[in-house]
């Protein structure tokens, strides 16, 4: 039997909360998708200003994070003309993006991805610094449980 662990809505919310208090002192309202291992949506805020016509990007930075195992910049390189990867954003019907503000949580002893995070609104140099506070935030919180 396979089992897999997910990120659950408690976790997810401190990752929420800290991509948004980013955002805030940057100035740049943002939407903010949390999704589980199987790129299940598990909580999502729009920020006050933040873009509509972004929501679902967000939402699909962190599905393409998570299904990737890698982060959605990363992606951007494999799928240019004449690479490995070309048209793979055209995939899951186009829900892969190849966009700078998604990155997988994975669990650092076991290389395990349990979710993943999606930021849209701002700029893709923005999106990806909002990503990086909720992922350093998933960190924190891991590093806290009991047993490790």
């Amino acid at each position: 039997m396979n089992l897999t662990r997910h990120i659950g809505a408690e976790e997810a919310q401190i990752l929420i909360e800290s991509a948004a208090r980013k955002a805030e002192a940057m100035g740049v309202p943002q939407n903010i998708a949390v999704v589980d291992g199987a790129g299940h949506l598990v909580a999502f805020r729009r920020m006050d200003g933040a873009k509509f016509m972004a929501i679902e990007i967000a939402i699909n930075k962190a599905f393409t994070a998570a299904g990737a195992r890698r982060p959605t910049a990363a992606m951007g390189e494999a799928a240019q003309p004449g690479s490995p990867g070309f048209g793979v954003n055209t995939q899951h019907y186009g829900r892969v993006t190849i966009l700078a503000g998604g990155l997988p949580l994975t669990l650092p002893e076991s290389g395990e991805v349990v979710g993943g995070i999606g930021i849209s609104s701002g700029s893709t140099a923005q999106d990806a610094e909002v990503a990086e506070a909720g992922l350093a935030a998933f960190l924190a919180h891991v590093a806290g449980l009991p047993g490790r």
